[in-house]
């Protein structure tokens, strides 16, 4: 009898002391009732924490209906289709009232979690925080404004889970830093949103909450790990969240759900008070940051941010305000581009985007220069996955006692979970028919030693040096480049971690990034598709393939990047081609 079947009689006889009487005299069937009966405990424990979000939303839906039936003639609608820009101005000049929004919000949120699957919990301290704003004298840059938040984050009374059980009962005490500098500028932190297990994965699914679909396409992923602020906001039911990267988990939501989204300079936004499954690692640098869906949005997220309170709350950030003449400038930019990394083939929408992108920067006066990134091979195996995962995987998987793996994490939890001299020996055999995924698997050991560890870190400032050595000889202000996409059918993430080199690039180098959406993918692109062979030919290039078929309609984005600490000049490059890109749909 398989471990499986035992588990289905184990519950079919729950209840049944001579079954179970019976199953214990044989000694295999003792060891597996007790993974059994663990296995049944980490279920009951998933099992409450959703009922706590049903009673969360149920609390949700009660407060947004009787506002609705106090308030018959509020303006829903109104309230929806104005930008953030345009209703942080009519909340401060007093035409609408913060209540209307919040109530608006929560009511549509509310639909599209019903529909997609991606609000985890109800803040239900946003109330006392709308009363706050009642009483306080000045208003903040945000005033009014409701914003969800991505559930890792911690929220004062909350439990921030990373779609992980091991943490679930633990409620934190206080907000995190970029939550209390949000509510200091007048926000409204009202709902949490989901994630993938583990976040180590750019789809989002987990067992303790599920599947958060593309409300664009529901057989496509929203991408990840802010799968579900990517949700929530593509479908309406939040004009501004916050999210986190680590390898593209700002961007390749926002890529695959239509949105702008920033991951900045990694310590320029407090990260004191999140959860993460891999805290200690300095190889890679993770980063907080706001989507939304119009570049203004971003831009005025970061001021707000960017303020004394937060730099007061983690004197570990650098005091720099943000600089609003570099992002209202209007000064020519020297653009360097590139239409692929050589890891992995663009999709011909990627690459589209890019074409007809440049040729708009130039006809609007912009000068375009060609630019290589060095030597991506290296830099995706030996500075990102061995970096990542420093440790041959060990604090990941060690994320899984006491949990249950979720099904589209299971490929990759399945190779890292095995020992190093195997992913050594596969590599060896690997290498001759699939060198990629053979140096890979010998990067997924990770670097086995402190002095190594030493050697890596040293090796990831030298391909730094490196990188802007190249862009300073080219006298570049920004990069244009592809964005991964379009969205992925599901269960492919999961099993095509590396495809994100388009984005780990600027984690490993630690540069703002941000992600721009400027067309569509077209039948053409998808005839296109057909012929797509990939850089090596192996099964990542076959699944890349599959993963992006059938998105005809989809959004297609370009990714912005700049130097270190200067998000203001990203964040300009970005308005520049959201402004031209959508100065093109208007005229097409």
């Amino acid at each position: 009898m398989t471990q499986e079947r035992l588990w289905q009689v184990l519950d079919a006889s729950w209840g049944d002391p001579r079954t179970l009487s019976a199953l214990l005299c044989s000694s295999v069937a003792a060891v597996v009732l007790i993974k059994w009966l663990e296995r049944r405990q980490i279920q009951q424990k998933m099992k409450e924490a959703r009922r706590a979000r049903d009673l969360a939303l149920e609390r949700m839906e009660k407060a947004a209906h009787r506002f609705k039936q106090e308030n018959p003639g509020t303006q829903t609608a109104q309230i929806l289709s104005l930008t953030m820009v345009e209703l942080v101005e009519k909340l401060k000049d007093g035409s609408l009232s913060p209540e209307s929004v919040l109530y608006t919000y929560m009511g549509k949120a509310l639909e599209v979690t019903r529909e997609v699957n991606c609000v985890t919990d109800f803040v239900h301290g946003c109330e006392d925080q709308l009363q706050k704003l009642k009483n306080q004298k000045e208003k903040g840059l945000l005033y009014g404004i409701p914003i969800s938040i991505k559930e890792h984050i911690d929220c004062k009374g909350h439990i921030s889970s990373g779609g992980m059980v091991k943490f679930l009962g633990q409620v934190k005490e206080e907000d995190s830093v970029i939550v209390q500098v949000l509510k200091h500028q007048g926000a409204i932190p009202f709902v949490r949103t989901n994630v993938p297990q583990t976040m180590i994965n750019y789809d989002c699914s987990n067992l303790i909450f599920g599947q958060t679909l593309n409300p664009l396409n529901h057989q496509k992923s929203p991408g990840g790990s802010s799968g579900g602020e990517g949700a929530l906001i593509a479908g309406g039911g939040s004009i501004l969240g916050i999210g986190s990267d680590v390898a593209g988990s700002i961007r390749l939501p926002s890529s695959f759900c239509g949105l702008c989204g920033l991951k900045p300079t990694g310590n320029r936004i407090s990260k004191l008070g999140v959860v993460s499954p891999i805290i200690g690692m300095e190889s890679v640098v993770p980063a907080l940051g706001p989507m939304a869906r119009d570049v203004d949005s971003l831009a005025l997220c970061m001021k707000a941010l960017l303020c004394e309170e937060m730099f007061r709350l983690d004197p570990t950030v650098p005091p720099i305000p943000f600089n609003e003449e570099v992002y209202t400038s209007s000064k020519p930019l020297r653009i360097g581009y590139y239409e692929g990394d050589g890891y992995f083939q663009p999709s011909p929408s990627m690459k589209r985007a890019i074409q007809e992108t440049r040729k708009l920067l130039q006809d609007a006066g912009h000068t375009l220069v060609p630019f290589v990134p060095p030597n991506i091979d290296y830099m995706v195996d030996e500075l990102f996955t061995r970096g990542i995962f420093s440790d041959g995987g060990v604090h990941l998987v060690d994320c899984f006692k006491g949990d249950i793996v979720d099904p589209t994490l299971k490929s990759q939890f399945n190779t890292y979970r095995l020992p190093a001299l195997v992913k050594r020996i596969f590599a060896i055999i690997l290498k001759p028919i699939y060198p990629r995924i053979a140096r890979d698997l010998s990067a997924l050991c990770g670097v086995g030693s402190a002095k190594n560890l030493w050697d890596q870190h040293g090796a990831v400032e030298a391909y730094r040096t490196e990188f802007i050595v190249k862009w300073r000889k080219l006298k570049l202000d920004v990069i244009l480049c592809p964005a991964l996409g379009p969205a992925f059918n599901h269960g492919y993430a999961g099993k095509l971690f590396a495809a994100t080199s388009y984005t780990n690039l600027y984690n490993v180098l630690d540069f703002p990034a941000g992600v721009v959406p400027v067309s569509t993918v077209t039948r053409a692109d998808e005839e296109e598709l057909k012929r797509y062979r990939g850089h090596y030919g192996d099964p990542w290039d076959k699944r890349l393939k599959e993963a992006v078929e059938g998105a005809v309609g989809l959004p297609v984005a370009v990714q912005c990047v700049a130097l270190p600490w200067q998000e203001e000049l990203c964040l300009r490059f970005m308005k520049e081609v959201e402004t031209l890109a959508h100065s093109m749909r208007r005229n097409v």
